[in-house]
């Protein structure tokens, strides 16, 4: 299974970090002592900056230090640059990043890239754009509490797509992870995003958009149009999104593509409700999911005989062989039957403590008669699309060219 433990610990290895010290690194005099004390590593796999803060002279100062450090910019494997900005103004985090992304795309072995919880927002989308487009090195890209918004993921999900074009251009393999959780993402961004991991299929694993506040129409296109596409996918997670019938129906669709790949499946707070808890687990009842061994279903109104009528059954046909951790908290269970003490005896830390009542036959009728037609799937022409964005690169190339000068 993946992990976002990446970087191997050998001995001729070194990890430089000042994580968490939250050092203000303003000024060239600032950041000198650690850049000396960096230049002493004869190599440098993971540079790790973040919990501190840093301006525009001491990024300049850090981006030509790497550039013009062999023993760094030819080692580097991973950086962790989440948290860098606080207390910044946005015109010095524009500044910084010039600096810094351009350095990192001359970094031979940097495949491990974490850009959380600075405040990027639409500001750096030009520069993040750029850097994530043509950054054929990176395997893993975290970029969590940036403050995207819909448009900023759009164009992050354009520039995932032209980075496969350049990873195939260049031999380079595809992304293997993709976090960009807590994002305001929400439905606008789901197209372009849907096609730019698609585009990643042949490698991509870990996919987190956890927190996004995106709603059935996007989560039902994000799948169909993107992740179902996913042959290998390890990790799914798209907790506190919301889904209701009609995205339940197309993840249910989709399910059995990774039922031997798939290791964890995160969809606490996705408000499935009823029937969209039903279609998912029905799905354990029909396919074996050989890999599966985290299954968090919080929080999404599931009723009792969902468990009594799916998902014991699932576990008697042996469909579930790996599943050691669960969570159905939050669900509209009856605390006091057979069904749930059977499910305490098999999963040690099952919490269960705070239940939802049942409503009557009546009300969850009423709960699952969401025939909203806004929130049911688009038929989209993504081919049409997708060629769209390949002329783009096309003319984009064409112009860089143009435009390059030979002595």
């Amino acid at each position: 299974m993946a992990t976002l433990h990446f970087v191997p610990q050998h001995e001729e290895d070194r990890v430089y970090s000042i994580s968490g010290k939250a050092l203000k690194l303003t000024t060239d005099d600032d950041i000198k002592p650690y850049l000396q004390e960096l230049a002493k590593l004869k190599t440098c796999t993971k540079l790790d900056l973040s919990g501190n803060t840093i301006g525009t002279e001491a990024s300049e100062a850090l981006a030509e230090f790497i550039a013009n450090t062999a023993q760094v910019r030819d080692s580097l494997v991973e950086v962790n640059f989440a948290d860098l900005y606080t207390s910044r103004l946005v015109d010095e985090v524009v500044d910084s990043l010039k600096f810094l992304l351009p350095v990192l795309l001359k970094c031979p072995k940097l495949e491990i890239v974490n850009f959380s919880d600075n405040a990027f927002g639409l500001r750096t989308i030009e520069l993040l754009e750029n850097y994530i487009a043509h950054a054929v090195n990176i395997k893993h890209l975290i970029l969590s509490n940036n403050g995207m918004g819909p448009f900023a993921g759009e164009r992050i999900g354009k520039a995932l797509f032209h980075l496969a074009q350049n990873k195939k251009a260049a031999s380079k393999p595809f992304l293997e992870t993709f976090i960009c959780g807590r994002n305001r993402l929400e439905n606008g961004s789901a197209v372009y995003l849907a096609l730019g991991l698609k585009s990643h299929s042949e490698g991509l694993k870990v996919v987190k958009l956890y927190q996004n506040g995106i709603r059935p129409k996007g989560v039902a296109t994000l799948i169909h149009y993107g992740l179902q596409y996913l042959k290998a996918l390890e990790i799914f997670d798209l907790q506190d999104n919301t889904f209701t019938k009609h995205a339940s129906f197309i993840l249910a669709k989709a399910l059995p593509t990774w039922k031997d790949s798939l290791y964890e499946l995160n969809l606490n707070d996705c408000l499935l409700k009823t029937t969209g808890s039903d279609e998912v687990f029905k799905v354990f009842t029909k396919v074996k999911f050989s890999n599966l061994h985290v299954l968090k279903f919080e929080y999404n109104e599931m009723s009792q005989d969902t468990i009594e009528s799916y998902f014991l059954p699932a576990m008697e046909k042996g469909n579930l062989p790996k599943l050691e951790k669960l969570e159905i908290n939050g669900n509209r269970l009856d605390e006091d039957s057979d069904a749930l003490d059977l499910l305490q005896s098999k999963f040690d830390d099952l919490e269960v403590d705070d239940l939802e009542e049942a409503d009557s036959e009546e009300e969850e009728d009423d709960d699952d008669d969401d025939d909203d037609e806004d929130e049911k799937l688009e038929e989209i022409e993504t081919e049409k699309l997708e060629k769209e964005l390949l002329e783009v690169q096309v003319d984009d190339l064409a112009e860089r060219l143009a435009g390059t000068e030979i002595n």
